[in-house]
């Protein structure tokens, strides 16, 4: 009987013993479900960023940019950067030469969004009474519908098209007012290529407005005839017309 009581006490005190004792947390098998996540997710951006790289920017969802600038000058100057529709709200406006960075396309668009010259060009003052006035999304959609009629005409890009009307009405020397003492005379100087192209833009712009006002012709037809007759060196193109005068004006003060 002693024995008996002997070893109940020393069970009794073992379950005691391991009462008081902490039961352990359970262990969760260590699993690599963590970083496997954590490693696919830049994998999924890879794949994601490939993905949209395949993917060809077109002007206006038509046409592509794969446009070739033959002038050595403007080749830096002429921007391409594909974009669908472009409209850039002129951010970093207040930075040196920050029209380099704009699409070709949206600088001819600024230049359409125009007033009026308040002056007779072509024996008409153009005057159109801010009706292109900050409306950019028309003036899109203007050049939008011109390049459609060009496209169907030549069976080219238009942005071509636009790109080679550019180089033909970009003059290269113009002349200056120089004062030697008392005395005022012009002298013959180059353009630059920043200069060229906005020449040959606001020229573009210019015969745009004037093949349109007071007309039956719309601006869009305006604007598809005389960047055709620009591109084909036409002398009828008022863009090539200036063009002659200010580098026959240059020669002639030499």
């Amino acid at each position: 009987m002693a024995a008996e009581s002997n070893s109940l006490a020393i069970k009794d005190h073992g379950s005691a013993e391991l009462a008081q004792q902490p039961a352990e947390a359970p262990k969760v098998p260590q699993t690599e479900a963590e970083p496997k996540r954590r490693r696919s997710v830049p994998r999924q951006k890879e794949e994601r960023s490939s993905e949209l790289g395949l993917v060809e920017i077109k002007l206006f969802g038509k046409y592509g940019y794969d446009v070739t600038v033959s002038d050595p000058s403007l080749k830096n100057y002429i921007n391409l950067k594909p974009l669908e529709y472009p409209n850039s709200f002129r951010r970093g406006s207040n930075k040196d030469l920050s029209k380099r960075g704009i699409n070709v396309v949206e600088r001819l668009e600024n230049y359409l969004m125009r007033g009026g010259t308040g002056k007779k060009i072509g024996s008409h003052v153009i005057r159109t009474k801010g009706r292109l006035q900050g409306k950019k999304i028309k003036v899109m959609h203007i050049i939008e519908g011109a390049f459609e009629k060009i496209a169907a005409r030549t069976k080219e890009n238009p942005l071509q098209v636009l790109v080679r009307a550019i180089e033909n009405s970009a003059p290269i020397e113009d002349t200056t007012r120089v004062r030697y003492g008392g005395v005022v005379a012009n002298v013959t100087v180059d353009i630059s290529a920043s200069k060229r192209l906005d020449i040959a833009l606001r020229n573009l712009a210019y015969a745009t407005v004037i093949g349109a006002f007071h007309k039956r012709k719309s601006i869009l037809d305006a604007l598809a005839d005389e960047v055709l007759m620009a591109a084909n060196n036409d002398i009828n193109s008022y863009a090539i017309k200036r063009k002659n005068e200010i580098e026959r004006m240059a020669r002639s003060a030499r």
